[in-house]
């Protein structure tokens, strides 16, 4: 029997530690997250901490054993399903308190939603039915779903022999999620890595059972529709089927930014609306020919398949036009989320500065150690700490963890682009240039300005559990997206799904711009900044590149102009952008 979903957003991956914990908070009422898989350490940290709290069995697990990885995962995994499930269940067993756990599940509920009128339905005959039975039928935990970056996959050594690929950090977490009691959705992200695809082909959790279900289920976080129907397809031939593309903003996100060449989030979901069908039965042939040929249970009909979005959506309008005008099974809600303390680990330093962050403090930076841009905020903490190491000529981070060690210019092992060796290493072969000083201070700052956000992404979550005394001397680092400018508050859990639903409105401001507005004024920004930073006279192909970029952006503002033709303050949002791009320096 299919649940009708409990909600139409859910909450995405954020940061290392930020949403690490969050199904402990959320999945009981319903709400799915995600968790990042990168760092071990820290959640074995995390599974301790939660045995004690909840009275249940640890037995820890060292790096000195085999796999030890994958293991710590599982067993993260594992701990937090049945937390989850355990709360779920008592959750099922009060209907008949007030102020339960229940009472708040369905008051979080959309008033529109099915699930909430069958409900209201319900009550009306609530002596004359099996309630336990009605719960048992309809209601549903939220999904415990995670997030493997696929290019942030470290190939390991023991004893200083490199170990075989499936010990890579992301093979290695991958499997750890394989081996887990979770029915659920890795969330593959950063673009395709064919040899992390091709170890996904070795489970049979990917494949549908003889009743054609999925134990583990695969979801694309993609930027546009041919991205993802070529990977789409590139599973398929696997035999292995995609449940979900997570569409985001290439810029009005959080975390890491993917731009694209001024493809627009607006005219990528229309694609994928119109295209849905046929995306699906293009995979679905290829699917049934791979499983067919790996004599495996093998449907009539193709598989369920989501198409969710997330980047920048901030009002219950927003929410309610994505879901309905797209057709959106889901939509993310990331950054606000960083200001609603009982659901995601965000210290009380860095709680303070979001609450005053405005556009100014929000920006796109290089810090990222992966050579991918990075949203930034201003003044903190992390960026403090890396500041005060270059005041005392020792730029660079201690690298304990290296899950950014992919830097194979000084040989193996790798190094993190972060790290105090590499950046000693970078600055001596710099001293043997003969630059000038300008030139060398140029260098010198693009060395020293990369930041250890493996260890800062995670920090946080021990500020918040109290958990190691140590970290208190340790920045941390946070990657809002610009959304953030518009919220200012403190956010209960109640207080974020009634704003989602439109039941409350905790934006104060007056002044933030359409979701798509924004995403438009974000790109021109960009281009005029690629324009700015490239030398004089382009070169044929930069010439082409800029083009095309605008070419795109024009064409998204007639997609708009269409769109929004009755939304007059829209319209005049279109027209200064539209002049704002055409005025742009050749």
């Amino acid at each position: 029997m299919n649940k009708i979903p409990p909600h139409s957003f859910h909450i995405p991956v954020l940061g290392i530690g930020y949403s690490i914990d969050t199904p402990v908070k959320v999945a009981h009422l319903g709400i799915s997250s995600v968790i990042s898989l990168l760092d071990d350490m820290l959640m074995e940290k995390l599974r301790e901490f939660y045995s004690i709290k909840f009275n249940l069995p640890f037995q820890s697990i060292s790096e000195k054993i085999e796999d030890f990885r994958a293991k710590r995962i599982t067993a993260y995994l594992n701990l937090i399903d049945k937390i989850a499930t355990d709360k779920f269940e008592e959750l099922k067993a009060t209907y008949e308190q007030k102020s339960s756990e229940f009472s708040k599940y369905i008051e979080m509920l959309q008033d529109s939603s099915q699930l909430k009128q069958k409900f209201e339905q319900l009550k009306k005959n609530w002596d004359e039915l099996d309630v336990r039975q009605w719960i048992q039928d309809n209601l549903s935990m939220g999904s415990i779903d995670v997030n493997i970056m696929t290019k942030v996959d470290k190939e390991n050594y023991r004893d200083n022999k490199k170990l075989p690929a499936e010990y890579n950090d992301g093979h290695a977490a991958l499997r750890g999620f394989v081996n887990s009691d979770l029915s659920s959705s890795v969330v593959l992200s950063a673009g395709m890595s064919p040899r992390l695809y091709s170890y996904i082909e070795t489970f049979n959790d990917f494949y549908p059972d003889k009743n054609f279900r999925l134990k583990k289920k695969i979801t694309l976080k993609v930027s546009d529709h041919r991205s993802a129907l070529i990977q789409g397809k590139y599973l398929a031939k696997k035999g292995l089927w995609v449940s979900e593309y997570r569409i985001e903003s290439g810029l009005n996100c959080g975390g890491h930014v993917f731009p694209t060449t001024g493809y627009l989030l607006g005219p990528v979901l229309e694609e994928m609306k119109r295209s849905r069908t046929d995306l699906i039965n293009q995979t679905f042939a290829l699917f049934k020919v791979a499983l067919k040929t790996k004599n495996r249970p093998c449907p009539d009909h193709p598989l369920e398949v989501k198409i969710t979005a997330q980047g920048g959506v901030g009002t219950a309008e927003e929410q309610q036009f994505l879901t309905e005008h797209y057709q959106l099974d889901s939509v993310g809600w990331g950054t606000p989320f960083l200001l609603v303390p009982e659901v995601i680990n965000v210290d009380k330093k860095t709680l303070e500065l979001l609450c005053r962050a405005k556009e100014d403090d929000l920006v796109v930076s290089n810090i990222s150690p992966l050579g991918v841009s990075f949203n930034n905020l201003r003044g903190n903490t992390k960026d403090i700490e890396k500041e005060e190491y270059i005041s005392r000529h020792t730029p660079g981070n201690p690298c304990a963890k290296k899950y950014a060690a992919l830097n194979n210019e000084f040989g193996e092992p790798t190094l993190c682009t972060a790290s105090r060796k590499y950046q000693k290493l970078k600055i001596d072969e710099l001293k043997t240039k003969g630059l000038n000083d300008k030139e060398y201070q140029d260098e010198f700052n693009k060395i020293v300005e990369k930041s250890c956000i493996c260890v800062g992404l995670g920090t946080s979550a021990l500020l918040v559990n109290n958990l190691d005394t140590k970290v208190e001397k340790t920045g941390v680092s946070i990657c809002p997206g610009p959304n953030m400018a518009y919220f200012s508050n403190k956010i209960t859990l109640k207080e974020m799904v009634d704003h989602i639903y439109g039941k409350i409105n905790v934006i104060k401001r007056n002044d933030r711009p359409n979701m798509f507005i924004k995403e438009l004024m974000i790109y021109i920004d960009y281009l005029k900044a690629k324009k700015a930073e490239t030398t004089l006279p382009y070169s044929e192909k930069q010439q082409e590149y800029f083009n095309t970029f605008k070419e795109n952006l024009q064409k998204g503002i007639q997609y708009y102009r269409e769109l929004f033709s009755k939304k007059k303050n829209l319209l005049a949002d279109l027209e200064k952008s539209e002049f704002l791009l055409n005025n742009l320096p050749d």
